[in-house]
């Protein structure tokens, strides 16, 4: 049998073949070129990305012949040899299999012979976490004081089994899941090499569905490409991985919002009898609304979306879908997903969560009527304006206009502006609080970030623009953000008075809006200075001495000279 599947092939045999694990790969190049490698180490993480390959690569480097070198080379006896596995000095172990006290024994009864080819002799004992009590005792002390010419490396995903007193005698390494970013563009370069046609989304499906493991993504890979004709389409891709496609997670939850429940519940029949599994369904419904919630709290995070493309559909979606609604969903498929644990019947779960959610989704009110109500509103606001004016038209003439309050308008995310309390900020507000808010700010964001991610996308793109002792003006440059601003207010305030050193309120608005209430505040304030000024250029007080001449003798008995 001459073919070999992708994920041996193209197994790394460099640090830099080895995805997404720079923080541990830069180590060991820098601890083999200064000579100050350990005794032992331990590399732990999820399956598929790279730790038995990292320790591979790392026998390698340590008796290359052309060592120290950051890189093996790949071309030399040792390393050619320890490749193939001809050379008895690197020796790789499957503690799965090989857990008992016997087999450690025998290592440790050959550990203290030289190495008969090369320099070092490297044990590689992979899943470790498998070995009996009686076997890490039998290793513990071995692995703490080995001859110089040994190396171990341990390699698990699942360390928490291991025992302190042997993790206490290794480096660790934890190797972390592999971004899908990078996983694509090294599918991407495997595809170049090996002549054959994938498109982008397909690969893009392969990433979400390998979850973090390289290895993983390879066999998707080999099995779309075995499924396929010519080319890999993500229909080959979804046919493989029992996924779901986009367009169909859209078409579900766009049956939802409009209370479309026989739509919907089509749409479950429908994947079910084309075979896709019905927890792979409900996961990656889950996942879909997850990044629905994510982009809508902050665009500017479309990286981090796990199971989305942000393609047009997927960002109109996220315009007309209410934060509420999707975090009501969310909770209604979790425990949909419990449910089904424990039944025979999937679909019945499915379909119970199907119609909560339509229940639970606000009915749409017409665009038309609500811009008929407007027109209305404005219509009867004119009528009485023009009475006004018929009825006294004189001091209409002379008199100055009053700024028009504008009243709190409903957005269509349904955030009303508070505009009376942000005028009472106003009126006590002062430049010393809010510059002593400006110059705690970061530090609050950067804290909020820690504590509560989604709260800190949510204000990423707000200014504080005016403070009272009470209450705190944050302009947005979204609306949809003055909602979700008001939803992790409980998180916000409190964090921001440890800052500021006192509770204050935070008030949203959206930063056009602010601008108009500033500018009528402005406004304001030059007309009552313009009145004061009028009233103190007035006729000077009359003298008391005349006034009272004037209560007893009346005004046509007084005359006045100078």
């Amino acid at each position: 049998m001459s073919y070999q599947a992708l994920y041996r092939v193209w197994r790394p045999r460099t640090f830099e073949d080895v995805v997404g694990q720079t923080h541990i790969t830069r180590t060991l190049q820098n601890a083999i070129m200064q000579d100050k490698f350990s005794h032992a180490y331990l590399f732990s993480g999820p399956r598929g990305t790279g730790k038995t390959s990292a320790a591979k690569i790392f026998a390698k480097a340590v008796n290359c012949e052309r060592s120290p070198a950051k890189e093996p080379c790949n071309e030399c006896a040792a390393c050619l040899g320890i490749q193939d596995g001809s050379i008895s000095d690197v020796i790789e172990i499957d503690a799965a299999s090989n857990n008992g006290v016997e087999q450690i024994r025998e290592i440790r009864d050959k550990v203290k012979y030289a190495p008969s080819v090369v320099e070092y002799k490297v044990y590689i004992i992979d899943e470790v976490h498998m070995l009996s009590i009686g076997a890490f005792n039998a290793l513990l002390k071995t692995l703490e004081e080995p001859p110089k010419h040994v190396i171990f490396i341990l390699a698990t995903t699942e360390p928490h089994k291991i025992p302190l007193t042997i993790i206490s005698r290794c480096q660790r390494f934890d190797f972390k899941r592999i971004a899908q970013q990078a996983m694509v563009e090294r599918m991407e370069k495997i595809i170049s090499q090996e002549g054959i046609q994938v498109s982008r989304e397909a690969l893009e499906v392969v990433a979400l569905t390998a979850e973090g493991g390289m290895r993983d993504a390879l066999s998707l890979l080999d099995q779309a490409i075995s499924y396929s004709d010519e080319e890999v389409t993500i229909e080959d891709v979804l046919a493989v991985t029992g996924s779901v496609s986009q367009q169909k997670l859209t078409g579900v939850i766009e049956s939802l919002q409009e209370h479309d429940v026989k739509q919907a519940l089509q749409h479950v029949d429908d994947l079910i009898q084309q075979g896709k599994d019905p927890g792979r369904f409900v996961f990656d419904l889950i996942y879909y609304l997850r990044d629905l919630l994510l982009y809508k709290s902050a665009p500017d995070l479309a990286d981090n979306l796990e199971r989305a493309i942000p393609d047009e559909q997927f960002r109109q979606l996220a315009e007309s879908t209410e934060p509420g609604w999707i975090q009501q969903a969310i909770k209604e498929l979790n425990k949909c997903q419990q449910e089904m644990k424990w039944s025979t019947s999937p679909k019945v779960f499915i379909e119970i969560a199907m119609l909560n959610l339509v229940d639970s989704q606000p009915a749409a009110q017409p665009a038309e009527s609500e811009t008929v109500q407007r027109l209305m509103r404005r219509l009867d606001e004119m009528e009485n304006e023009l009475k006004q004016l018929k009825q006294n038209p004189a001091s209409a003439q002379t008199s100055s206009p009053e700024p028009r309050r504008t009243q709190p308008r409903s957005s269509r995310n349904g955030f009303k502006v508070p505009y009376e309390r942000i005028r009472l900020v106003l009126n006590e507000a002062s430049k010393e609080e809010i510059k002593h808010v400006h110059s705690k700010w970061a530090n609050f964001m950067e804290a909020l970030k820690q504590n509560n991610a989604p709260a800190h996308a949510t204000l990423l793109n707000s200014k504080p623009r005016a403070a009272s002792d009470k209450g705190l003006v944050l302009a947005f440059r979204y609306e949809i953000h003055c909602s979700l601003a008001m939803e992790h207010k409980q998180t916000i305030e409190p964090l921001l008075a440890d800052f500021i050193g006192k509770a204050v309120e935070i008030i949203p608005i959206p930063e056009p809006k602010w601008q108009e209430l500033r500018e009528e505040y402005v406004r304001k304030q030059k007309n009552e200075e313009a009145d004061n000024r009028e009233v103190g250029s007035g006729e000077e007080e009359e003298d008391p001495l005349i006034t009272e001449a004037r209560k007893l003798a009346g005004d046509d008995l007084i005359e006045i000279h100078d």
